[in-house]
């Protein structure tokens, strides 16, 4: 790691630049809810002043730049005799701005699973690649939980973070990409007074937390817990809608659909996001529905988070984000139901 504090405004100049060279997505406000909130998503932006670096939280994260909604995997085309097969993964290169510590940390997790696991996917490669990532650290929002998990802070998966300590940002180097890229701008060596600063920063940021879950045991806890009473509650209220894997920042579980074009002289394969929440998720030829019960998936889908399965085994993949509580339209939230089964034990 190198560190280096930049003024604000030279690091304006460091985005406006990026920017002209590259595609580029940032924070926008894109609506306000009910209660006069603002809504943000991350948004192809032409400026630096599009941004707003000050928002609290999008409602999805940026996973969907890596694993998007639905992905063609291979095209065919058919002839007489013959068909052909055609396989694309390039990505031209692009800059994300404002990432949060949970949501690189959930890319870290990904990284592990789509790059480094038993079965690599050269779609997702090609995308985490080709992205320049820049983090910002931030005041978490009143019902974010990161903290209790250990992702409110962030040691690998960007190119540049950035933390907030005044007139600046100390910045941490990560990549040697982002080295190059600051040489165009004036951004020097911390001081011990910028040192003192980002301790400070740092401090403030993790005594603002207010939500919290106690995660110590808690796989135990789980494997306790499997016939609890405490799943048919929280199931029972469960609409199998999908919305907490759509907003999930780990989220992976996907199907694989084929079209057949009518001249039948092509076709495409595409894959799409699913959740284990999902009625037919679990159902085989046949029919036949290995989980037809509401309580089943979505304690399974708990136990995926916080218990880890095949490629995750041991390794909790929720980053704490609480972003399935906020989405869920039956009301379930994470922290309640793990407190419930804590309770239960």
């Amino acid at each position: 790691m190198i560190y280096k504090v930049i003024t604000k405004n030279e690091f304006k100049k460091f985005i406006n630049g990026l920017i002209g060279e590259n595609q580029t997505f940032g924070p926008k406000q894109v609506d306000r809810r009910a209660d006069g909130k603002a809504v943000y998503q991350f948004m192809e932006v032409s400026s630096f002043d599009e941004m707003d670096l000050n928002y609290t939280v999008t409602y999805s994260s940026v996973k969907n730049f890596f694993l998007p909604f639905k992905e063609e995997l291979s095209h065919f085309k058919f002839s007489d005799n013959d068909w052909e097969q055609a396989v694309e993964y390039r990505v031209n290169p692009r800059v994300i701005v404002g990432a949060r510590p949970c949501d690189i940390n959930a890319l870290a997790i990904l990284d592990k699973i789509l790059m480094r696991g038993a079965f690599p996917s050269p779609y997702y490669i090609a995308r985490r690649k080709n992205t320049f990532l820049i983090g910002m650290d931030h005041e978490p929002p009143e019902d974010c939980f990161c903290k209790s998990l250990g992702h409110d802070t962030v040691h690998r998966g960007f190119n540049l973070f950035c933390e907030d300590i005044g007139e600046q940002y100390y910045l941490t180097i990560n990549s040697s990409k982002a080295f190059v890229f600051l040489k165009n701008v004036k951004a020097g060596k911390p001081t011990k007074k910028d040192d003192v600063k980002l301790i400070e920063r740092r401090k403030l940021l993790r005594e603002s937390f207010q939500a919290r879950v106690e995660v110590a045991g808690l796989s135990s806890v789980l494997d306790i817990e499997f016939k609890s009473p405490v799943w048919k509650k929280w199931g029972d209220k469960c609409l199998n809608c999908g919305s907490c894997a759509m907003v999930c920042p780990t989220c992976y579980c996907y199907g694989i659909e084929e079209t057949i074009d009518v001249g039948m002289k092509s076709s495409r394969k595409e894959r799409v996001q699913y959740s284990c929440n999902l009625v037919d998720f679990a159902q085989v030829a046949g029919g036949h529905n290995f989980r037809p019960l509401k309580e089943d998936r979505l304690k399974y889908r708990f136990y995926h988070h916080y218990r880890g399965f095949a490629e995750n085994a041991d390794d909790p993949i929720c980053v704490g984000c609480n972003r399935c509580g906020r989405a869920c339209l039956a009301g379930i939230n994470p922290r309640e139901v793990i407190s419930d089964l804590q309770m239960e034990g």
